[in-house]
């Protein structure tokens, strides 16, 4: 290894709102990046070079050039997110008229439970942000908020274009945000007709991206111990929902866009009573189109979850895709909190110690945290 190393972070997330809807273009959702990491360290080398990760069983995997355009490869191993990541923002580079370099790369993660379970706290979407970023700097490449997403968005749907992008959002931009998901088939169009360059530059259609005002409730996280894999969830609900059953479909994307668009007014002039409606409601669209779709989207223990929450009068649902993963819960100021994550526990609901996380900063300080809850 030779020079400094540099350093790069990119927060996981949680959906407060929004789920499934957004990944059609045009359609809404509420996320909040939350303070754990993955972090990227990057050293320049020399010749080739490699990326050490978890991902990767620990292992140090050397990489080289194409010979036809430069590109990193890795000989016997197929491409994934850290791969496209490198390979964007190194296109940005040779459009500008950079020299390409060789560099080792090194990928630690807190998205896990330290067992390697993954929490559905957006790892892929983290890893992707985070390598954009440190990559990018690595180049000297200055990036804002939205052309980081928009590198992540074009790398990882290289890998699974079937996501809505509002993880990438979230882990880019940080804090609480509202989300538009942009179009993808237009994207899919232009990615082959334009320069990466020209992409970074031009108005995505539908997308929009905005920092939300932080309410004055608390965010609680509880994690159910069971993975999901947000893409067969996706896939299969979109699947089933757009079949036989169009028009429930298109219902349910009708008032997920309504609901929305109240949630975001009642966060906005931070209307506690507001939002809790809201989150009850989107709870409600989600239950109906796991019967329309026959997937099952809330789990029992997801279930316990809302249903201990709300007997401590927390606005909660389920997070992301569901199927397992994690719940939130939306915590006026006089919940016992203490009490409702041991009931949490009691139900084996492991409560994760999670803030809110901005740029540089925990901004929204965890509530005392006293039961001994699992990170």
């Amino acid at each position: 290894m030779n020079g400094p190393t540099i350093s790069c972070r990119a927060p996981g997330k949680l959906y407060i709102a929004g789920e499934y809807a957004v990944v059609e273009p045009g359609h809404r959702a509420v996320l909040v990046a939350v303070d754990r990491f993955i972090t990227i360290r990057v050293t320049a080398a020399e010749h080739s070079g490699s990326i050490t990760s978890a991902l990767y069983a620990g292992r140090r995997l050397t990489w080289h050039r194409r010979p036809d355009d430069g590109a990193v490869e890795f000989h016997g191993r197929r491409d994934d997110y850290v791969v496209w990541a490198i390979r964007t923002v190194e296109q940005v580079v040779r459009e500008r008229g950079g020299a390409l370099r060789f560099f080792d790369l090194e990928i630690t993660s807190e998205l896990d439970d330290g067992d390697g379970r993954k929490l559905g706290l957006g790892s892929s979407s983290a890893v992707t942000v985070a390598t954009v970023r440190a990559v990018a700097k690595f180049y000297d490449l200055p990036l804002k908020d939205m052309d980081v997403y928009k590198l992540a968005l074009l790398a990882t749907d290289r890998v699974q274009p079937i996501g809505s992008g509002g993880d990438i959002a979230a882990s880019a931009f940080t804090g609480w945000i509202a989300y538009t998901s942009p179009d993808r088939r237009w994207l899919h169009r232009s990615h082959g007709r334009v320069t990466t360059c020209a992409l970074l530059a031009a108005d995505w259609p539908h997308l929009s991206i905005h920092r939300l005002r932080p309410p004055g409730l608390r965010l609680r996280v509880g994690w159910t111990g069971a993975p999901a894999s947000t893409p067969r969830l996706v896939a299969g609900v979109r699947s089933a929902a757009r079949g036989a059953r169009d028009q429930a479909y298109a219902t349910f994307l009708r008032e997920s866009r309504a609901c929305l668009d109240h949630l975001i007014r009642a966060m906005e002039t931070d209307d506690s009573q507001g939002i809790d409606a809201q989150i009850v409601r989107n709870r409600q669209l989600l239950l109906g189109l796991s019967r329309t779709s026959g997937i099952p989207i809330e789990t029992p223990g997801l279930r316990r979850l809302v249903e201990i929450a709300r007997d401590f009068q927390a606005a909660a649902k389920s997070s992301g895709a569901g199927g397992g993963d994690c719940g939130i819960a939306l915590c006026p100021s006089g919940t016992d909190a203490p009490a409702m994550l041991a009931a949490w526990q009691a139900e084996r609901i492991a409560p994760l110690d999670l803030a809110v996380h901005f740029h540089g900063a925990r901004a929204v300080p965890a509530l005392p945290f006293t039961t001994g809850a699992t990170s």
